[in-house]
């Protein structure tokens, strides 16, 4: 739902959702079952997510009759992951939508500043004119997908959604205020960030978590 504080948010509380995000949270989590929560929350995410898809009539030939059914119209989304966590979001959407394209942004950020660094953005030819589906599974800050937002709106796209699995408050305003256009989708939002820039209660680092590097 819609949330109060933030009109560019909406957190997507369904007791599925929040039965694996809780799951998810627990430090004693193998990377194996991380990866494998982080998927399914993303789709089922992706249900509420694409609600407003357009569709066109198309006939079917059913074992019985033709009949006029409904089938997504328009071009492909575009799905794009923050590397690296972003890489965890984004086989729960295929699984729903496997003709999505994808492209990636590389992004870090520094322990020292807590600002962005950017090392790598590849989208598919013709995003411009697509629906983009920005994949990162924490938004502490707000900083990289901010900076994320900023690259893509100068490669000329503007149909952008922000997916992430938990925000904190701060980042959620950071983006409000530098992309009000955009709104974000959340799994939760937490309580707020600790000296260090780390959500509370977190997950504590996707990255490491997903791919066992911690």
């Amino acid at each position: 739902m819609a949330h109060a504080d933030h009109p560019n948010l909406t957190v997507l509380d369904h007791p599925l959702i929040q039965h694996k995000l809780a799951l998810l949270r627990n430090r004693d989590t193998a990377s194996k079952d991380f990866r494998q929560l982080a998927a399914e929350i993303t789709m089922l995410m992706t249900y509420e997510v694409t609600r407003d898809l357009p569709t066109e009539p198309v006939e079917v030939a059913t074992p019985l009759e033709t009949t006029v059914a409904q089938r997504l119209a328009g071009k492909k989304l575009v799905l794009v992951p923050i590397l690296r966590a972003g890489l965890g979001m984004v086989d729960g959407i295929l699984q729903l939508i496997p003709s999505a394209r994808v492209g990636h942004i590389g992004l870090y950020r520094d322990h020292t500043s807590l600002e962005p660094v950017s090392y790598y953005f590849k989208v598919p030819e013709a995003t411009q004119s697509r629906d983009v589906y920005l994949l990162d599974p924490m938004v502490a800050t707000g900083g990289s997908a901010m900076d994320a937002i900023g690259k893509l709106k100068d490669a000329g796209i503007s149909r952008i959604r922000l997916l992430c699995l938990v925000a904190a408050p701060e980042g959620v305003r950071a983006l409000e205020k530098a992309h009000p256009d955009v709104p974000v989708f959340a799994a939760a939002l937490d309580r707020r960030l600790n000296e260090s820039g780390y959500i509370l209660p977190g997950l504590g680092d996707a990255g490491d978590r997903l791919f066992g590097t911690r």
